[in-house]
């Protein structure tokens, strides 16, 4: 048996001790959570005895995500997290009441563990950051800053308010949304002259794609802005675009790594480039703390063979928050475990093709 084999048999068996200890901890009477203490008196079976393993969690309906809005948001501390400080971060919410999620130290931990993904080499321990992505809130501000302070560094943000962009974008306004975005780069320029020795950045691709033309148009480049690390997120993150990215924006002296990942997942890495996957883009959940299955569309609860098209199934595992079977937003193709992550990933990342029509995507 090869040892890549092996090192997924031993990340099933630690996916499922996981699983246990969550379900655990949130319907015990003790640590659990409000909501799903009350929500256990619906189900057919006993979270606390009939869910051993991963795959029990198919036990669970699907979650729906309506679940999310409004409040009280507190419903969903548990009971074994009461009195610690508590943030609120917001997902969507382009229409209707927006979808929010309760945390207290979760978005760090999530960093924390991305944080052992990056190549000292581009992004060196101590460097300072730049974050360049929707703020307000959204917990990717936070979540960038805490990486840059985990890491030794200092993070400067820009102000972004992708409702705005979305809302213009709607509307027809082509022209003010543009606008925007040239002001949103405008401030980044501001950053980047000003001596501060950001190494490091986290873009979107329209802003990263933005930023770099802006600067070869003034005969620039952002390797010599001084920036020689950047890891990027957003659903245009294509095999064409990367390969566009590495090729014409970047060059060789500056390291991108895509990343794919919302309020709920926290963040999925990708597996390391590779010429032979011709700029392929794999994802990676980042487990046991979440887990995804690429599954059929017309069956949620059965996974399609490696290589096949299917729907994300998400499920978060973390002792702040419980999410058995959450439908992504999202589709793509089922992929094997790699050596840095021995579980499955996912490729081609794309909206659901039932919602790609009204999906609209802003500046970032």
């Amino acid at each position: 048996m090869s040892n890549l084999a092996d090192r997924v048999k031993e990340a099933r068996a630690a996916l499922d001790a996981h699983t246990r200890e969550t379900v655990q901890w949130h319907f015990s009477p003790e640590t659990g959570s409000p909501y799903w203490l009350e929500k256990a008196k619906t189900f057919n079976f006993n979270p606390l005895t009939d869910v051993n393993c991963f795959d029990d969690l198919k036990k669970f309906p699907l979650f729906e995500d309506d679940e999310l809005r409004g409040g009280p948001v507190t419903r969903w501390l548990p009971k074994g997290l009461a009195g610690k400080p508590m943030y609120v971060f917001e997902t969507g919410g382009t229409t209707g009441i927006p979808k929010s999620r309760l945390v207290v130290e979760d978005h760090w931990i999530d960093y924390e563990v991305f944080s052992h993904t990056l190549p000292d080499e581009y992004f060196p321990k101590g460097s300072n950051w730049l974050m360049l992505g929707p703020s307000g809130p959204r917990r990717l501000r936070l979540a960038v800053e805490h990486l840059a302070q985990y890491r030794g560094g200092i993070c400067f943000c820009v102000d972004l308010d992708p409702r705005w962009v979305i809302k213009l974008l709607k509307q027809g306004k082509i022209q003010e949304a543009e606008a925007y975005k040239k002001h949103v780069i405008d401030q980044v320029l501001t950053i980047l002259s000003a001596g501060h020795d950001i190494k490091c950045a986290f873009m979107t691709p329209k802003l990263l794609e933005a930023l770099a033309t802006r600067l070869m148009d003034e005969g620039s480049s952002i390797a010599e802005s001084g920036i020689t690390g950047i890891f990027g997120g957003g659903t245009e993150f294509s095999p064409q675009w990367y390969r566009f990215c590495k090729e014409e924006l970047l060059g060789p002296d500056v390291f991108m790594t895509p990343t794919y990942g919302n309020t709920l997942m926290g963040l999925a890495c990708s597996k390391p480039f590779d010429p032979a996957d011709n700029y392929k883009i794999t994802y990676h959940a980042p487990e046991p703390r979440a887990a995804i299955e690429v599954v059929e569309f017309n069956d949620y609860n059965k996974v399609v063979g490696y290589g096949e098209t299917g729907r994300v199934k998400l499920y978060t595992l973390t002792k702040e928050l419980f999410i058995p079977g959450f439908m992504e937003r999202d589709e793509g193709e089922r992929e094997h475990p790699c050596e840095p992550y021995p579980w499955d990933g996912i490729s081609g990342t794309r909206p659901f093709h039932e919602f790609a029509k009204t999906t609209t995507v802003g500046v970032y």
